[in-house]
């Protein structure tokens, strides 16, 4: 999470303000509310929700059957980014899966995450290029909590790389404390999770298509700190889960799955079918 580029601090002392147009300033207030407000982090019942994630591992299990049902990928490579504190095993389900779906999944290979410290995003940027180089492909990324936020900053750096962007209840926009974890992250990365400019840049949407599957039950993560924008290519899908069991509840993987089978350059939003609306919600909820 690279910090943007801070402007010139100085102005011409007597330079009148420059108008700005509705559709500018309507966003500029905008993002100026939206850093502003503060959402609150999951409260306790849903912090101790997250112990149901064994029980997700086991509904995956279950489901197994049904999800090999699902059409083949096209074998295209997926990098697939942890969340903060843990290190590839915890990918191991999620990778497993799309490798049997077909696809080419490769873990981060940069052990734990512990932030975006010195090197961590140079070193994944160098992968998806080498991966891209090496297949001839465009690369899909997967990324699960903080994972999901590095991979929507190297889509907006290296988007001609990127074929697509699926997050897993990544808190992308809000504020750090609308989650429960962002004292652990100032720990254990070194860094000021308040960062404004590191926040602003995050917030940006990524120039690919972007997925955010999140849950209203994450124990982590405040859901509306998971929801993209509306626009041409992008969707948030919400999906009964905890935050650790993101990356084992068999309906996560169904739409990830579904999600990287989209032809690139022929992006469609997530489809609800009369029997897929017993599962899943999409869209921007109000």
């Amino acid at each position: 999470m690279p910090s943007s580029p801070k402007s010139p601090s100085a102005k011409p002392a007597q330079r009148r303000p420059r108008r700005q147009s509705p559709i500018t300033a309507a966003a500029s207030a905008a993002d100026s509310t939206q850093a502003r407000a503060v959402t609150s982090p999951p409260g306790w019942w849903a912090l101790a929700l997250e112990a149901r994630a064994p029980w997700e591992f086991a509904a995956l299990l279950a489901a197994t059957p049904w999800l090999r049902r699902l059409p083949k990928g096209d074998g295209h490579p997926v990098i697939v980014l942890p969340g903060l504190g843990v290190a590839d095993f915890s990918t191991v389900a999620l990778r497993q899966f799309l490798c049997d779906q077909g696809y080419d999944a490769h873990p981060w290979h940069q052990g734990f995450n512990f932030g975006p410290r010195q090197g961590v995003l140079s070193a994944c940027l160098d992968q998806l290029k080498a991966l891209h180089y090496s297949s001839g492909q465009a690369v899909s990324l997967v990324g699960w909590s903080l994972g999901g936020i590095y991979a929507r900053e190297l889509a907006k750096e290296a988007p001609d790389h990127v074929r697509c962007v699926v997050t897993l209840g990544s808190p992308f926009t809000g504020h750090p404390q609308g989650t429960n974890a962002w004292r652990l992250f100032e720990w254990v990365s070194g860094l000021d999770a308040h960062d404004e400019d590191m926040l602003a840049q995050i917030r940006g949407t990524p120039p690919v298509p972007t997925t955010s599957i999140y849950s209203r039950t994450d124990g982590v993560v405040a859901w509306p700190c998971s929801l993209n924008p509306e626009g041409p290519q992008t969707e948030n899908i919400e999906v009964p889960a905890s935050h650790i069991g993101m990356v084992l509840n068999p309906l996560s993987l169904y739409a990830v799955a579904d999600r990287l089978a989209q032809p690139p350059g022929a992006w469609q939003p997530f489809e609800i079918t009369p029997a897929r609306r017993w599962f899943f919600k999409p869209g921007t909820p109000r």
